[in-house]
């Protein structure tokens, strides 16, 4: 019979907010880092299964799940939230390099914090989950802002049945826009972080990130996602991509196949 690991939570407070933080299960250190929207509680599925051979690490960064809300938001105020989760693990278990496993913008956070800590040698490996595409196209154009819009007012007025609960989001409609314009600038000079990462890189996508249909801009979405791991694996060939058959919901959706994925790679590293 297969025994639920304990967790052990405690939270971190840096920059004016407050971090909430879950570790559970033993064996190789990992790192799970959420994307925007997204939370710790929204990886919960995936999370659970990896913490049965994987002490596995969870967080919110701040305005989502049961963190605190913050003055501002932006790329590198969440990439700071996940580099102090980092400096305190490090200070808990000095030497132990985790491996990160990063879901959407998660993952172009890992990225970027795998590449400014290179020297040191800090971080193990990369999982990365539907994001640190380099997409050839940005996502955000003026013929689909208007439809993503109305979705992004429909998810935040969505978010009222969810306060105080580990799923909410305090962030609003224009501020998900904004950040979703600067994911996009992100990404269009990621391969240079690539460049820098010395450390082994698995890639686990979707096929169908904007879902699967044939009516644009879908086909044409799903195509840039598609280009943009092909420009990744041509420069970076020793990259590992893993594609299943999905939308960008794929964590919630495929979390099993995710973390079998994820395990057989570990393995190979």
């Amino acid at each position: 019979m297969t025994t639920t690991p304990t967790l052990r939570q405690h939270t971190i407070h840096h920059d004016g907010v407050t971090i909430p933080v879950s570790r559970g299960g033993t064996g190789r250190l990992l790192v799970l880092c959420p994307g925007l929207s997204s939370t710790q509680a929204d990886l919960g599925e995936l999370a659970g299964l990896l913490r049965l051979d994987h002490d596995v690490v969870t967080f919110d960064l701040r305005g989502h799940g049961l963190a605190s809300p913050a003055d501002r938001y932006s790329f590198a105020a969440f990439g700071a939230d996940l580099a102090a989760v980092l400096a305190d693990l490090a200070r808990r278990e000095p030497g132990v390099a985790p491996v990160l496993v990063g879901y959407s913008m998660g993952a172009d956070l890992a990225v970027h914090h795998a590449a400014d800590h290179t020297a040191d040698r800090s971080v193990a490996g990369l999982v990365l989950i539907d994001g640190a595409n380099p997409v050839p196209e940005p996502f955000l154009t003026d013929d689909l802002l208007p439809r993503l819009r109305v979705m992004w007012e429909d998810q935040a007025a969505q978010q009222e049945a969810l306060r105080g609960t580990a799923r909410q989001v305090l962030l609003t409609a224009p501020e998900i826009e904004a950040l979703n314009a600067e994911i996009d600038e992100v990404r269009s000079t990621v391969l240079d972080r690539y460049r820098r990462i010395g450390c082994p890189i698995s890639m686990i996508m979707s096929t169908a990130m904007a879902g699967d249909g044939d009516e644009e801009p879908m086909p044409r979405l799903n195509r840039n996602w598609r280009s943009g791991v092909e420009r990744l694996t041509r420069e970076r060939p020793q990259v590992a991509v893993s594609w299943l058959d999905a939308d960008h919901g794929l964590v919630h959706t495929h979390a099993p196949e995710i973390a079998r994925i994820i395990r057989g790679r570990l393995e190979r590293c």
